[in-house]
């Protein structure tokens, strides 16, 4: 018991969501979605689900009162995120940003992301991405939920992988994104065991 708060701590896993942000034609993302669930899946502590940007065909428009058609696109995707105790969010660089659609399916949404942690892989050329991830930690700063420290980049990421998908030299991306994923898993626990005891009123 948590002598503070008499709650139980549990160990259970936390539910994580998996975002591919980017639905450009030849995209490299599922190559290294691929790569980050075969290390999610191996740990006991996370059970993982995909939400990935070019399923989802929201308008740019947003709507207080979307139409049948939004409303079918959004169930494919709300009750994840709702349900979700911690997101990774994998992104690609585009013109020094995120990419659009990634942009829309977080503007469709507010309630979901509060108080959940954030963690990010990104892919890019020279960067690696991280240009676009510094931009996604202001945007679900405004949306009340918490990003952690550490981050998984590529950079050339195509010559990275051979045409398995495997990562040539895997030893380095490998500790990052244990490191990454360990900090997903204990902000996602303290925020969800928080929550518990006090609902987040901000």
């Amino acid at each position: 018991m948590n002598s503070a708060t008499d709650q139980p701590v549990t160990d259970a896993p936390i539910h994580v969501v998996l975002i591919i942000g980017s639905n450009r034609e030849g995209r490299f993302g599922p190559v290294v979605a691929e790569w980050l669930l075969s290390r999610i899946r191996e740990r006991d502590d996370m059970e993982v689900d995909v939400v990935d940007a070019a399923d989802v065909r929201l308008p740019t428009a947003l709507s207080y009162s979307p139409s049948a058609e939004v409303t079918g696109e959004l169930a494919k995707v709300t009750p994840k995120l709702a349900d979700a105790d911690a997101f990774v969010v994998l992104t690609p660089e585009y013109n020094h940003s995120f990419p659009a659609p990634l942009k829309n399916l977080i503007d469709w949404h507010y309630t979901e992301w509060r108080a959940k942690p954030v963690a990010f892989v990104s892919y890019g050329g020279l960067s690696g991405g991280l240009r676009a991830v510094e931009h996604l930690r202001q945007v679900f700063a405004e949306l009340h939920a918490v990003t952690v420290r550490d981050t998984v980049s590529f950079h050339n990421a195509g010559a990275h992988f051979d045409d398995e998908g495997r990562h040539r030299d895997p030893a380095a991306p490998d500790a990052a994104a244990k490191g990454m994923l360990d900090q997903l898993v204990w902000w996602g626990r303290t925020l969800k065991e928080a929550k518990e005891v006090r609902p987040y009123a901000g």
